[in-house]
């Protein structure tokens, strides 16, 4: 069974990487693993057919997140960390409850929470 995760593609706060990772295919922690320990073991948990969804913050206090892309995990490069995607949706502007998904990346989760289908629903 599939697990599914939510990322963060804004480094710094203001330099949105979404672009750039589905143009390349793929999606990378913007931390160093010592820097983000507990988000580089999430990462680490990802496998080929696990499904991604970017996310974006609405602004500070905002108990929301808009969902910008969708897709389907091809591979893990073991050397470098990158998840590689196949972005089946990168045009989507979708507004749903955060879940307390304010760190680069959450999950895993279940498929049959439906928060998960609403916001992984193509």
């Amino acid at each position: 069974m599939p697990q599914y995760w939510v990322v963060g593609a804004m480094y710094d706060g203001n330099n949105d990487q979404a672009p750039k990772f589905i143009r390349r295919g793929y999606w990378v922690l913007g931390w160093s693993d010592g820097d983000a320990p507990a988000q580089a073991d999430r990462r680490d948990q990802i496998k080929a057919g696990d499904r991604i969804a970017i996310k974006r913050m609405m602004g500070k206090g905002a108990s929301d997140i808009r969902v910008t892309a969708l897709g389907v995990v091809t591979e893990v490069d073991p050397d470098d960390k990158r998840v590689y995607v196949n972005w089946l949706a990168d045009d989507l502007d979708r507004v749903v409850e955060s879940r307390g998904c304010f760190q680069s990346i959450h999950g895993p989760f279940a498929e049959d929470d439906p928060w998960v289908r609403e916001v992984f629903r193509l």
